[in-house]
């Protein structure tokens, strides 16, 4: 046959049949996780050496070993290996020891002397691509190896940091699980604690989410088109409100996007982290994100007269350090743009993150035995870094009962 004679491709497309391959590509998906995850069809937490609990906690390995085998002590053990001269601790036992014997400031949640009022965090950036939810879900565990109790919201319809909490996000949760039935009746039952989880990182909890959080951004301007007294920007503070209370963050990942629900989040935010990928079109993107936002802003401002922001950090994520690399250029210009907003702290990109993100983890997931040690600390450190300065802008404000 002349290949003049080969019948034509018909690419036209009904809208009719979108449905079924939607469903299709969704098997597909089921599948592919299965193979992702598989043997463990479910995440564990690592666990944790003596060297690696030693650092946590800031205390030399020796006296790790005596307290460990104190009696009288409530520290937890730990489990012996090996000979019995080597631990391993689990990362619940990690974080009883921080909060326990290192000498990081720990809240009233854990010393009950007081009330406590939690922080709220937003990562936000109109780029997909961005590492913004790896970098919400970094900042959750990273914050809970120093102690904290910490309540991720996951805002994004793709549901991508709830994959991460360990959820498969069409198997395991429905729109009755988000915050949608919250933003459909503030005043429901339980409110929005009604709805947190807990995953399989301890002091972790979420808030997951679903595709149908589509919803909120019909139901938010319906609302406030047919109720001039109603503040489609204030309903998702009004609902962390109460939770402030029973955690020390509450980190909200959102859309890239600034929908109704990203602006719920902003207006709710008390900080807010700005992941950038030093490429052109990112940079490009992020400043198109402060344009719109401060547009939007400006619509709020005698709304909202006392809202202020405790910092917006913008934190360079995965920096090729390569000599044709263009992040020396997009460096120089967020630094132009954003002045002291620009994190001196980096985060290299790593094959290590990018197998990890296959695999639906991220640094924090892996341990020491699962790849080369300098390898991962390359790309956690300067993860713990930007945690612990975190937590040392809100450590002040605790102290001073605020």
């Amino acid at each position: 046959m002349n290949l003049s004679e080969l019948p034509g491709i018909n690419r036209r497309v009904k809208l009719s049949n979108l449905g079924e391959f939607a469903e299709r590509l969704s098997v597909m998906t089921n599948e592919l996780r299965d193979q992702i995850l598989a043997p463990r069809p479910r995440k564990t937490a690592p666990v944790f050496t003596i060297g690696e609990l030693s650092d946590m906690c800031g205390i030399d390995r020796q006296k790790i070993n005596y307290l460990a085998t104190k009696e009288g002590t409530d520290l937890p053990p730990g489990e012996t290996h090996g000979t019995g001269r080597a631990r391993i601790f689990s990362l619940k036992d990690a974080r009883t020891w921080v909060q326990q014997v290192s000498d990081i400031y720990q809240t009233p949640l854990v010393t009950g002397t007081r009330e406590h009022r939690g922080r709220v965090l937003i990562t936000a950036n109109f780029k997909g691509g961005s590492c913004k939810t790896t970098t919400s879900m970094c900042i959750g565990q990273g914050l809970s190896l120093r102690g904290r109790k910490v309540l991720m919201i996951d805002l994004d319809p793709q549901a991508s940091l709830s994959e991460l909490c360990g959820l498969y996000a069409e198997k395991d949760v429905t729109w009755e699980d988000t915050v949608l039935p919250y933003i459909y009746d503030p005043d429901m039952e339980g409110g929005l604690a009604s709805k947190v989880q807990s995953t399989y990182w301890d002091g972790l909890d979420v808030i997951p989410a679903h595709n149908y959080l589509h919803d909120a951004e019909f139901h938010l301007p319906t609302a406030q088109k047919t109720n001039a007294n109603f503040e489609f920007w204030s309903v998702l503070r009004k609902g962390i409100e109460p939770l402030r209370a029973e955690y020390d963050y509450i980190i909200l990942d959102t859309a890239p996007s600034l929908s109704y629900m990203t602006l719920n989040g902003l207006m709710a935010a008390d900080s807010m982290v700005m992941p950038l990928v030093p490429e052109s079109l990112d940079f490009i993107s992020s400043v198109s994100f402060w344009s719109l936002f401060a547009e939007v802003a400006n619509g709020f401002v005698e709304h909202e007269v006392d809202k202020t922001y405790d910092f917006v950090s913008v934190l360079l994520s995965r920096v090729d350090y390569g000599n044709t690399s263009s992040a020396p250029v997009v460096r120089s210009w967020s630094q132009r743009a954003y002045g002291d907003w620009l994190h001196t702290t980096e985060i290299p990109a790593s094959s290590v993150m990018s197998n990890g993100a296959l695999a639906f983890s991220t640094v924090f997931d892996l341990s020491r035995a699962e790849t080369v040690a300098k390898t991962l600390a390359r790309v956690k450190q300067p993860m713990v870094d930007y945690c612990k300065w975190i937590d040392d802008q809100y450590v002040e404000q605790w102290r001073a009962g605020q």
